[in-house]
């Protein structure tokens, strides 16, 4: 799904949540290689500009990567009646990813500071090695999210080579996947944890047709 295609439709569907003339929406899907840039990033921390695609967005965070065998969940949820907690509804984001990463046996975890879900690879009595696997950016407006969370199953990681990826570029920390990890997950795997995890953290959900087809 195209970068643009998938934005339109997100906010479309997100409007229409609001005015209360459509559900709550969960969409799994996919992008081309391309960069986003959040809110808040640098432009020094696009490092190959003309490497891939790079879209301006509106969501919370820095620049991130999205492509192939990453999954991208964009977040359609009404917050006004979800408690209209923003830290308790990233909170419950981490907990969905967390608990999807436990279905494979993957460790995740919340570090104070950085946004995401990380996975720490240090070695006894070596330096630190922490990798981030999934990464976190939402906004609201009118109390319903859009954009959302991705996931990286099995990317080409050297993509991530032209940005530093949530402006993180302290040594010992990096990127990797459930592929990187030794976990030869594939996408429908992903999806089903994906859902299982959501409804234990969110409640439950039904299968729709996407907003595009």
């Amino acid at each position: 799904m195209s970068y643009p295609e998938a934005v339109a439709a997100m906010e479309s569907r997100a409007a229409a949540i609001a005015a209360g003339e459509a559900d709550e929406l969960i969409w799994l899907l996919e992008h081309p290689p391309l960069y986003t840039k959040g809110a808040s990033a640098l432009d020094r921390d696009l490092l190959d500009p003309a490497r891939f695609p790079v879209f301006d967005t509106q969501r919370g965070g820095q620049f991130t990567y999205h492509g192939p065998g990453q999954r991208v969940a964009y977040v359609m949820l009404d917050l006004t009646k979800r408690g209209r907690d923003v830290k308790q509804f990233v909170c419950s984001l981490e907990d969905w990813i967390i608990q999807t990463l436990g279905a494979f046996n993957v460790k995740g975890e919340r570090r104070k500071g950085r946004v995401g879900v990380w996975v720490d690879r240090t070695r006894s009595g070596g330096a630190l090695r922490e990798d981030k696997i999934a990464a976190i950016g939402v906004r609201l407006k009118r109390w319903v999210s859009y954009h959302g969370i991705s996931l990286n199953v099995e990317p080409d990681l050297t993509h991530f080579g032209g940005i530093t990826p949530c402006g993180i570029s302290e040594s010992g920390l990096g990127v990797t996947s459930l592929t990187d990890l030794g976990q030869l997950v594939s996408m429908h795997e992903a999806d089903m944890a994906l859902k299982a995890a959501f409804e234990k953290v969110f409640g439950p959900v039904e299968r729709v047709d996407p907003p595009i087809p």
